[in-house]
C-alpha cells in the first residue's frame, strides 16, 4: 500500500515540477515517471523496514 501511494504521489509531484518548470507534455510525462518510480523504491524499502521491525 505504502508503495502505490508513493508511485501516485511522486507522479503528481514530478508532474506539477515539470509544469513549473514550463516543460511540455513529455517532459512532464517523464518527470512523472521518474518521481513515481523513485517514492515508489523509497516506499518499497519503508516497508521493507516495517515489516522487519514488526517480525
Amino acid at each position: 500500500m505504502i508503495v502505490i501511494l508513493g508511485a501516485l504521489l511522486g507522479a503528481v509531484i514530478g508532474g506539477t515540477t515539470a509544469k513549473r518548470r514550463k516543460g511540455n507534455f513529455a517532459d512532464m510525462a517523464q518527470y512523472a515517471v521518474v518521481y513515481a518510480i523513485a517514492f515508489a523504491l523509497l516506499g518499497f524499502f519503508v516497508t521493507i523496514a516495517i515489516e522487519k521491525s514488526l517480525a
